[in-house]
């Protein structure tokens, strides 16, 4: 697939396979012409001077809610509504730039997989000049979890601490949540594999009404169940790990796992409970196989949920008994808020989580 809607004669296209983009996060590249975008906090970044804009071309796949993306340039953070699905599409990322500048451009995912799209390319004006790019940090980091992680509501700032507003997915921004914020802290790149409504199991949880957990998309580049993925994108696709090695690992998962029954508050010590121990035990030791060096921290969120999760998570980790796998509380760990989590608890989780991370031994070694 290839764009070709522009006049080549005053507009420069720049495809993705260009050498001097950087890409970060969990993409689908199988065609290098055509990459797409799925996990929240996705980016493709770009450095260029000698154009006074930038647009981007995309052709987007939206399953529910508006289709936002996230634009960062020159550290200017905002972002660009997808007006039309299924066909290119050109986006306005930034004008009114000096063409004597040189300017970088961060183009991001900020949802989670309400949509995704594909990445045609970048178009500056005839004779602007792509700068080589600024490398990634070296230090790595892999965020697990669900709608939390993934930023959503994160912008409904009038609702700190109540339950979420209406909305259709305004609101929403991986570049808010805690997980990418924790990155920026300790100047860190992020891979976010992050889902709204997701569980541990399958059978529970929000998403596709509980079809499909995140025992069977931890290692996917989609969470598209395979029956739906003609209709809304691609299938799920198997991730290579070897692509991506974080130093460290954050395991956010046991929120919605008390849907549809809180098992850990009806009976903690009952067979449903124990069978959650089980599979999560079984989850972090693939985790653990997968990167035998990695410290592994355990989590859950702010978001209210019964203490019941945290006790279970905290057992699993004892039972594990491995010194690179430990178990994180936040302060207000599960009674910060009824809502999702917005920007200023989102922030004050990366501070606290940040924090942790630094005081493991030899992190980033």
């Amino acid at each position: 697939m290839k764009y070709t809607g522009y006049d080549p004669k005053v507009t420069r296209l720049v495809e993705p396979i260009h050498d001097e983009l950087v890409y970060c996060g969990r993409i689908d590249d199988t065609e290098v012409d055509a990459p797409v975008f799925v996990m929240p906090g996705s980016f493709v970044r770009i450095q260029f001077t000698g154009s006074s804009w930038i647009k981007a071309v995309v052709v987007n796949r939206r399953r529910w809610n508006d289709s936002w993306v996230g634009v960062l340039a020159d550290e200017k953070q905002y972002k660009v509504k997808i007006e039309k699905d299924d066909e290119p599409v050109v986006l306005t990322l930034a004008e009114e730039l000096s063409k004597d500048q040189e300017h970088t451009v961060t183009f991001f995912k900020r949802m989670d997989q309400c949509h995704e799209y594909v990445f045609l390319g970048f178009l500056l004006e005839y004779g602007a000049r792509v700068e080589k790019g600024r490398r990634l940090p070296r230090k790595k980091i892999e965020f697990y979890g669900d709608s939390v992680t993934a930023g959503e509501v994160a912008e409904a700032l009038q609702y700190v601490g109540k339950p979420d507003p209406q909305h259709d997915g305004e609101f929403n921004n991986a570049y808010f949540s805690y997980a990418w914020a924790t990155a920026r802290r300790l100047h860190a790149r992020v891979h976010i594999v992050a889902q709204g409504g997701i569980a541990l199991m399958d059978g529970t949880g929000y998403y596709e009404n509980g079809r499909v957990g995140m025992e069977s998309c931890y290692d996917k580049v989609s969470f598209y169940p395979e029956d739906t993925a003609g209709q809304h994108g691609k299938r799920m696709e198997q991730w290579n790990f070897e692509r991506f090695t974080p130093h460290v690992v954050v395991a956010a998962i046991g929120q919605n796992d008390a849907w549809p029954e809180d098992i850990m508050r009806e009976d903690f010590y009952g067979r449903k409970a124990v069978e959650w121990r089980e599979h999560y035990k079984r989850w972090i030791l693939e985790l653990r196989r997968i990167y035998p060096d990695a410290w592994i921290v355990l989590a859950t969120t702010i978001l209210y949920h019964h203490p019941g999760w945290d006790r279970s998570i905290g057992r699993v980790c004892a039972e594990l008994n491995d010194p690179k796998i430990v178990h994180f509380l936040y302060e207000q760990n599960g009674r910060g808020t009824p809502g999702h989590v917005r920007v200023p608890e989102a922030m004050n989780m990366a501070l606290e989580l940040g924090g942790f991370i630094e005081g493991l031994e030899r992190v980033w070694d």
